[in-house]
C-alpha cells in the first residue's frame, strides 16, 4: 500500500546550523513545491511557534506554509479546519503537551484527516510531543529514571500511524528508559522507540508492505523488543522496581536501518574508501594487461616494467638504474 513517510523526532530539533532533519522534511514534502501544515496544538506559544517552523521551512525553499491550530474537539471536528490539509505535501506537528494534543486530535476528523494524508503520500512529521502521539500507544506524561518501576508513566492513546507501538522522546537527554521498559513489560506487544534529541526515525513503508525506519541525525533510536519478555509488571505493587528480563535492545545511530515490522536490523552496507577503490582497480587493470603481454608471447621483463611505469606515472630503469 503505497504511503507518505514518517519523520518522528525526538524534539531539539537543530534550527540554527545544519538544520538536516528540517532540510529532509521539505525536501520529502516536495520542496519549492511543499505545501506544509503546522499543527502546533500541543504548543503554549501559539502564533509564536507557528512563525518559527514558518521561517524555518520558507528558508529551505517551501512555497507555502500554513497553520492548523485546533483548540478544542470542536474545532477538530469543523469541516474547515480538516478541509485546511486537503492539498498538502508534508504536515508538521511541534512539541508541547502531547496529551493535550491527543485529547484534542486523536478520535476527530481532523485525526483521521492527518491519518488519511499519509496513506495518499503526504509526510506526516512531529517533533517532541508530535512524535509521541504518531505511535498507537501514547506516553502521557511520567518520571525520569534508568530502572522500570510501576506507575511511573501513564499512557493514552496515539494517532495509530505506527502500529504497535510506543514512542517517547528526548530519550537519553532525560534519561527515559525505565519508563518505556515499564511500559513494554506491561504490555509486551508494543514496541517500544526511544528517539534522542536532535535526531529522527524516518520510516517508510517498502514493497512488501514492511514499515522500515532509517535514523537521521546526531544521536541514535533506542529499540525496545519485549517479545520473550519475562517479567512480574501484573503484580508488582505501589512503585517498586519491576523485573524486565529478556528484551531485546537495540541502540541505532544515524545510517541504520531497522525492519520494524520483522522486528530485525537491516545489515549495513559496507562502505569503501574511494582511494582504496581507485587502487584497486588501477592493480586488476594492471593484472589483466599482464595477462594478455603473457599471452602474446611479450613476456620481457624490462619491456613490462617500462609499460607499468607509464601507465602509473613513474619513471622506469633498466637492470642497471639507469632511467629507461
Amino acid at each position: 500500500m503505497p504511503s507518505g513517510p514518517l519523520m518522528v523526532i525526538g524534539g531539539a530539533e537543530d534550527k540554527l546550523r545544519r538544520r538536516t532533519i528540517l532540510r529532509e522534511f521539505v525536501a520529502a514534502s516536495g520542496g519549492d513545491r511543499a505545501r506544509i501544515a503546522v499543527v502546533p496544538t500541543a504548543s503554549s506559544l501559539g502564533p509564536e511557534v507557528v512563525e518559527v517552523y514558518d521561517a524555518l521551512f520558507r528558508r529551505e525553499g517551501a512555497a507555502d506554509v500554513v497553520a492548523v491550530r485546533p483548540q478544542s474537539r470542536d474545532d477538530a471536528h469543523d469541516p474547515a479546519t480538516v478541509a485546511l490539509l486537503d492539498d498538502v505535501t508534508g504536515i508538521f506537528m511541534t512539541g508541547g503537551n502531547q496529551l493535550k494534543l491527543s485529547a484534542i486530535v486523536c478520535g476527530t476528523p481532523l485525526g483521521d484527516a492527518i491519518v488519511g494524508a499519509r496513506e495518499r503520500g503526504v509526510v506526516i512529521a512531529g517533533t517532541s510531543a508530535g512524535a509521541s502521539i504518531q505511535s498507537s500507544h501514547m506516553v502521557a506524561f511520567g518520571g525520569p529514571g534508568s530502572t522500570p518501576k510501576q506507575r511511573m508513566t501513564q499512557v493514552a492513546a496515539g494517532l495509530g500511524l505506527l502500529e504497535s507501538s510506543v514512542i517517547d522522546q528526548h530519550f537519553d537527554q532525560r534519561n527515559r528508559y525505565g519508563r518505556l521498559l515499564m511500559i513494554v513489560a506491561q504490555s509486551p506487544q508494543l514496541l517500544g522507540l526511544g528517539v534522542d534529541e536532535d535526531t529522527a526515525a524516518v520510516v517508510e513503508r517498502d514493497e512488501r508492505g514492511h514499515e522500515m525506519m532509517r535514523v537521521v541525525g546526531r544521536g541514535a533510536v533506542t529499540v525496545m523488543d519485549p517479545a520473550r519478555i519475562t517479567t512480574d509488571a501484573f503484580e508488582a505493587k505501589r512503585s517498586q522496581p519491576i523485573l524486565a528480563s529478556g528484551v531485546v535492545l537495540h541502540v541505532l545511530p544515524a545510517g541504520q536501518v531497522f525492519d520494524l515490522t520483522e522486528r530485525v536490523l537491516v545489515p549495513p552496507v559496507p562502505q569503501v574508501d574511494p582511494g582504496e577503490a581507485a587502487e584497486i582497480a588501477e592493480a586488476e587493470q594492471d593484472l589483466r594487461q599482464l595477462a594478455r603481454d603473457i599471452a602474446a608471447a611479450d613476456a620481457d621483463p624490462i619491456v613490462l616494467r617500462r609499460r607499468l611505469a607509464r601507465r602509473r606515472g613513474r619513471p622506469s630503469h633498466d637492470p642497471d638504474g639507469a632511467p629507461a
